[in-house]
């Protein structure tokens, strides 16, 4: 299914090679040829700097380090820049080093998949009023939005977060994830409640097995919540758990490991990818170069009619598009919320009797455990949804979901491949009912081949593809940026931008589809030149923040406690340009002047340099992400009013609204009564006899 079959795109500036052109050539578009007649324009010069007319039909899309507009948008970046701008690489790094950069173009890739997501959302609302638009995406501002911890810790308890090298930060915890092997490095982190509790038993069971002190062993995993475990008993289970990781191999954790279930994977070589046979199973590489090219796999559904395109009540490109989500976490969380900030209605299953780990998480002082309802980032995750608490294994539920089921335009889900299919809301069984529908299915390993049916989280698709073995200091141990997750925020907007894709597709064929996006695929598409590095024999290893790609780039300290600049050179007369200011010295020039002074004085003479942001920095200080609104206040009911994360595009045309998250099960009577069209009667005996839990 190639949804974009029949459109071209005309690509400028150095789009050619972009993961936004690949992503858009994988959908079916021909790339090439001139503005005149395009479909789309892609650029990564801005607006302003396009000089020839945009059709008034064409959907032009720019990702720019800065965006195209406002008062920093003619600063000089690059990848470095941007992530240090953004927050991205405040985060990544060993405490008591510099900073270090992400594996290859991470900021620059996540900001060409936000950007998919913009132009199939306006190619969307393009066959509602026949008018294209521009969409703009600034890479700073999309770093930013990774930084959805440090915002709200700093917000609400005026804490910020720091490098922790290989350990994750979760507000109020630091959670160890990177741990040396015999002969490599894997990742594994205990995970909280229901979900993790299985596997944190089956590593304390292992351990026991292999006979070395085991501190877990006894532990109630129903009750443990990371973001309550004191810091001493932590640090006794960590020294416990890295004691037993080092008596063990690569191929264990790869085998027995998985067998046994502890969550826990392999850090991969890009060597390593190439020969990975679940990748094989699925095709992936089956392509001429031996290179991903597909982003998702879209089976089409039968031939059908095509579905009334519905008239939406509030603003955004998908106004009118009906979504039924089934969704948890961050991946199906963020991609139901992008829908519903671009102007989707979007309905959110979910239920008392197992709640989304972030109605648990207790990461900031104004929540409580055990209220499901004062947890910041599940407000943030859920704007602009509608809340439905149900029990799908009650009696009675499916008189709750068949009628949302044909009411719906696209399903969402991200749960484990084959649990739809036990609770008969698969594909195939809900194209039974309603043949036009578009569902999306988002899993680490996607939903075939000998891994599909293991479990991860964010860290498993980065250690798998490679991106966190190419990640630190040259000279030190592959590092994770620990407060900024990845591939549970790149995932989203693949989904999304397929989904709106399809449901155009549909207006003309009819035919709905299933979206198959794994994280995995997703992340190694990303990594894409190591893996070319790595056919033509190379064996890629960590650089800290050098590129082979660009002249000269590092992070330089400035005066004060950890404050550093990102500096990036593009040829030898950016390099002169530099001297000329700071003469041959440039650390000891940098350490005795303020951060900020630094990066206006280099910006300033041309040469691209910016501060490696904290979150008071990002919140209380960057006049561009001040001016593209980067932060939405809500008010909440329980919190108060406060900055969300706004979805990081600009729409030229459909402007957007977003609303505050729900409660939980807010919306589930009304819901049953004005969409199921049940009686007051009949909700009520629903009511008292749990189906709404």
């Amino acid at each position: 299914m190639k949804p974009l079959a029949g459109h071209r795109i005309a690509v400028l500036g150095g789009m050619a090679d972009r993961p936004l052109a690949r992503m858009l050539a994988s959908l079916g578009a021909e790339l090439g040829g001139p503005i005149e007649g395009a479909s789309f324009v892609i650029d990564d010069l801005g607006r302003a700097n396009v000089a020839e007319a945009i059709p008034e039909a064409a959907v032009h899309v720019s990702v720019t380090p800065f965006g195209s507009d406002g008062p920093r948008s003619d600063w000089r970046g690059g990848e470095l820049v941007a992530s240090a701008m953004g927050g991205t690489l405040r985060v990544t790094g060993e405490p008591g080093r510099s900073p270090v950069k992400e594996a290859g173009d991470a900021c620059t890739f996540h900001a060409d998949m936000v950007a998919a997501a913009g132009a199939m959302a306006a190619h969307y609302a393009r066959g509602t009023h026949g008018k294209g638009q521009h969409v703009d995406v600034s890479i700073q501002q999309v770093a930013f939005s990774r930084n959805v911890n440090g915002v709200l810790v700093w917000q609400f308890d005026r804490r910020k977060l720091h490098r922790v090298g290989g350990a994750l930060a979760y507000g109020k915890a630091t959670v160890r994830a990177i741990w040396t092997l015999a002969d490599g490095w894997c990742f594994h982190s205990l995970m909280t409640g229901r979900l993790g509790a299985p596997a944190n038993q089956a590593l304390s069971d292992w351990m026991d097995e292999v006979g070395v002190t085991n501190p877990l062993r006894g532990t109630d995993w129903l009750n443990y919540n990371r973001s309550t475990l004191p810091a001493e008993t932590r640090a006794e289970w960590e020294a416990a758990i890295a004691a037993f990781f080092a008596t063990r191999t690569k191929a264990e954790i790869a085998t027995e490991g998985r067998r046994r279930g502890i969550n826990s994977c392999v850090v991969n070589e890009p060597a390593d990818v190439l020969a990975d046979p679940h990748l094989a199973t699925r095709g992936f590489l089956d392509t001429p170069s031996g290179l991903p090219e597909r982003f998702a796999v879209l089976r089409e559904g039968a031939p059908a009619e095509a579905p009334a395109v519905h008239t939406g009540e509030r603003p955004g490109p998908l106004s009118g598009v009906r979504v039924l989500d089934f969704a948890w976490a961050l991946v199906g969380s963020i991609t139901t919320k992008t829908l519903g900030d671009l102007g989707a209605d979007v309905v959110k299953v979910e239920t008392r009797t197992r709640p989304d780990l972030s109605r648990l998480d207790v990461q900031v002082s104004a929540s409580q455990v055990g209220n499901l309802d004062d947890k910041p980032w599940f407000a943030h995750l859920n704007s602009s949804k509608r809340s439905l608490s149900l029990n799908m294994k009650a009696p009675g539920a499916r008189e709750i979901l068949d009628p949302l089921i044909d009411w719906a335009d696209v399903v969402v889900e991200n749960f484990s491949p084959g649990t739809m299919a036990k609770l008969g809301l698969d594909y195939d069984s809900l194209a039974a009912r309603n043949p036009g529908i578009v569902m999306v299915s988002g899993s680490v390993y996607g939903q075939t081949g000998p891994l599909a049916q293991e479990w991860g989280v964010d860290g498993t698709g980065g250690a798998l593809s490679g991106r966190t073995f190419l990640t630190g200091h040259a000279d030190g141990d592959p590092v994770i940026p620990g407060a900024v997750p990845y591939g549970d925020v790149i995932v989203p907007f693949v989904m999304a931008a397929n989904v709106a894709a399809a449901l155009q597709h549909r207006r003309d064929s009819g035919r709905g589809c299933h979206i198959d996006a794994a994280m995995y695929e997703i992340c190694v598409q990303q990594m894409r030149d190591y893996l070319a590095a790595a056919k033509r024999g190379e064996r890629p290893q960590r650089a800290g923040n050098a590129d082979p790609a660009i002249f000269f780039q590092d992070v330089f300290a400035a005066a004060g406690e950890d404050r550093w600049v990102a500096i990036s050179l593009f040829d030898e007369a950016d390099r002169a340009k530099l001297e000329a200011i700071t003469g041959p010295d440039i650390a000891r020039w940098c350490a005795a002047r303020e951060d900020h002074a630094i990066a206006a004085e280099l910006q300033a003479a041309g040469i691209a340099a910016g501060v490696v942001q904290d979150a008071e920095d990002l919140i209380e200080r960057d006049p561009q992400l001040a001016d593209r609104a980067a932060l939405v206040t809500l008010d909440h009911p329980l919190l108060g009013p406060f900055g969300h994360i706004a979805t990081p595009l600009r729409l030229s045309r459909d402007r957007v609204a977003p609303f505050r998250a729900p409660a939980m099960g807010e919306h589930a009577l009304e819901i049953a009564r004005s969409m199921c069209g049940l009686s007051p009667e009949r909700v009520q005996a629903m009511r008292e006899s749990g189906v709404f839990e």
